[in-house]
């Protein structure tokens, strides 16, 4: 069984104003794929990882992680470094 892949590609895609159907058109995946990824239940391919943070213009590990990302705001403020 394979690892779950963490993301925050709901969020990158919220900040961007990007529908799934826009982003799953440019990446060439279906709009359904990008909501399974988005709530975890299907962890992309590495080609479609890829192509997802190049859309953005995101380095792959900033959508996508083997870790769960600790929140935003704890980044962004210094909060709760580990």
């Amino acid at each position: 069984m394979s690892e779950q892949v963490h993301n925050r590609l709901a969020m990158v895609r919220a900040e961007r104003k990007v529908s799934r159907q826009s982003l799953a058109e440019a990446v060439g995946a279906h709009y359904q794929t990008i909501g399974y990824i988005e709530r975890g239940q299907y962890n992309p391919s590495l080609d479609l990882a890829l192509k997802i943070s190049r859309f953005f213009g995101l380095p792959v590990e900033a959508v996508f992680s083997l870790e769960p990302f600790r929140p935003l705001t704890d980044e962004v403020y210094g909060r709760n470094q580990p």
